[in-house]
Parts: C-alpha cells; sequence; structure tokens
C-alpha cells in the first residue's frame, strides 16, 4: 500500500530499530465521529512509501468502557514495553485517555490503567507521553472545548507504571493565546443569549531539541482553516510558562502532527491533510531544528 490509499487522521510514527520497522497508528475507524468503535489498526513499513496492513492492533473486549469516538492513539516505548495513550467516548461518560499495553509494537494491547489518567469529570482528549528529565512521567492532554469553550492545555503526573494519574492537573495555556488562532465558531447560550467563541486544542506532541529546548506541537483552528502551531517553554520544563510561536508550523487544512527520526537521521513530521472524512491521509515532511525552532516545507517559526 501507498500512503494515499490509507484513510487515516491523527498519524502516528513509532520507529523500531532493532527490526528496521516504521509503524504508523491513528484514529482508523471509517467513520469516527458516530457510531460503535471498532478500535485501531497499524501499517508496517521499511521505507516510509510502500506499507503492510492493516493489522488490528487493539480490539476492545465487550465489557470494555468505551464505546465510541475512538481517538488518536499513540505508542510509545517505555521501560521496555509499549503503551499506547488512546481516546474513548461512551453515553454518560466523559470522554478522556486510557493507557494500554503490549509486549510488541503491533500489539495486540490490552487495557492498563483501570480507568481514564485524565480527570474523570472533564471532557478530555489527545493524551500524550512526556518524561521529564528526572524521570517523572506526565500526560499531556487538552481540555475540549465542547466544555469549556476555549479548549485548555493540561498536564498531569502519571505513577512510574504509568497506570494512574499522582497529582492535580497542571494549566499550561489556552487555546484563544495563539496569535494565529481562530475561533471554531461561535454559540449562543440558550439561557442568556450570550455569544460564546470555541477554540479549540487537539493533538499535542512534546519535542526536545538538541539544544535543551522543549517544544511542543499542537492544532487548532487559524485563518485557513484546521492548523497546527508551535509553543515553547521558557524553563525547558513541562512546567512552563508557555510562550506560542507567532506564526503557525502548518497553516492550511492539515494537523494533529508528531515528529519522528528516521533510520538515517532525519527529522520527519507527520500529519492528516485534507481535514474531511473520509478523505483525510497521511504526510510526511522534512523538518529542520534551526537553533531553538522547528521549520517544515511552508513555515515561517520564529
Amino acid at each position: 500500500m501507498k500512503l494515499a490509499e490509507i484513510q487515516i487522521r491523527d498519524p502516528y510514527v513509532l520507529p523500531v530499530r532493532e527490526t528496521g520497522d516504521y509503524w504508523l497508528f491513528g484514529t482508523t475507524d471509517k467513520n469516527c465521529w458516530s457510531g460503535k468503535g471498532t478500535g485501531f489498526d497499524t501499517y508496517r513499513s521499511r521505507n516510509l512509501q510502500d506499507w503492510e496492513g492493516p493489522f488490528p492492533a487493539f480490539r476492545p473486549d465487550p465489557d470494555f468502557w468505551g464505546t465510541t469516538n475512538f481517538w488518536a492513539p499513540e505508542v510509545h516505548a517505555y521501560q521496555g514495553r509499549y503503551y499506547m495513550f488512546a481516546t474513548f467516548k461512551a453515553p454518560e461518560r466523559y470522554r478522556g485517555t486510557q493507557v494500554l499495553i503490549a509486549g510488541s509494537p503491533e500489539g495486540p494491547y490490552r487495557p492498563w490503567s483501570n480507568a481514564p489518567v485524565t480527570p474523570k469529570n472533564w471532557e478530555c482528549l489527545d493524551g500524550t507521553l512526556h518524561v521529564e528529565p528526572d524521570g517523572t512521567p506526565w500526560v499531556i492532554f487538552c481540555q475540549e472545548w465542547v466544555q469549556v469553550h476555549n479548549g485548555g492545555m493540561w498536564a498531569q503526573p502519571l505513577s512510574t507504571d504509568l497506570r494512574q494519574a499522582t497529582g492535580r492537573p497542571l494549566f499550561l495555556f489556552s487555546a484563544s493565546e495563539a496569535p494565529w488562532g481562530k475561533p471554531h465558531d461561535w454559540v449562543i447560550q440558550p439561557d442568556t443569549g450570550n455569544r460564546f467563541p470555541h477554540y479549540v486544542t487537539d493533538g499535542p506532541f512534546l519535542h526536545r531539541t538538541v539544544t535543551g529546548a522543549l517544544l511542543m506541537l499542537w492544532s487548532s483552528f487559524g485563518s485557513l482553516g484546521y492548523a497546527m502551531g508551535l509553543a515553547r517553554s521558557e524553563s525547558g520544563r513541562i512546567a512552563g510558562p508557555w510562550v506560542q510561536v507567532t506564526d503557525p508550523l502548518w497553516r492550511e487544512d492539515g494537523g494533529h502532527g508528531m515528529i519522528f527520526r528516521t533510520f538515517e537521521g532525519q527529522l520527519m513530521l507527520t500529519l492528516h491533510q485534507p481535514n474531511d472524512t473520509p478523505n483525510e491521509r497521511p504526510f510526511f515532511f522534512p523538518i529542520h531544528e534551526v537553533g531553538d525552532h522547528l521549520c517544515a516545507e511552508g513555515c515561517m517559526a520564529r
């Protein structure tokens, strides 16, 4: 298969040097917005052009709590095993990020945390793993605009086995702080008539440069639609403070990206385009560190 044949949102690539394989994960249900969730598939390649699959990476047991909106799986190698962070939803349940585990990158994955590791009364999505220099693991996640209007980016410490949160959520920034961001839409409050802008936070991914800078890719809506920007931690730690880069890293109809390094040493950015089901496909672009910045095709990072 070629990338143009793979319908996927929120693409995430895990290189496994020991076998020479790249594993591609993402939101793979044909209609991920409604109806019963099927699970997550994965694809394998040795050259990032020719792909085998799909292989079933996760299929829920009948008693699994999540029933719909199976979104944005990421797979992280950690302490000798593979951990999937993925978003799920169910009627009368808040959306949340669950941790799953497998002994090999392709799975099959099974639930590891007893429940979502994001706050149980929050609408949360797109949790990603980040390990601080002192070894503390954190889940970085979005509190969704459907609950708070102005989507928030948060972090929460995890136990070293990744099975549960161990501290209170730490606020990082709001979607409206990005100079390039625009409201996704406006909503009128029925009881008051007040109008609220909806600002979206999607897809955080942490990247540390060779200079030691801690950067976050994240997505929202800009003047040309779905887009992806950068934030920089002034302290180099997850606590920030976080400063938004003025211009988006990717400005038009593409987002929910991440960065990986090829076996040849090239940094690559992957994202989905267009932001339209069922037409979304994964794309790869070379990306470069320029001091404490990242620059991809079409970017103007400063």
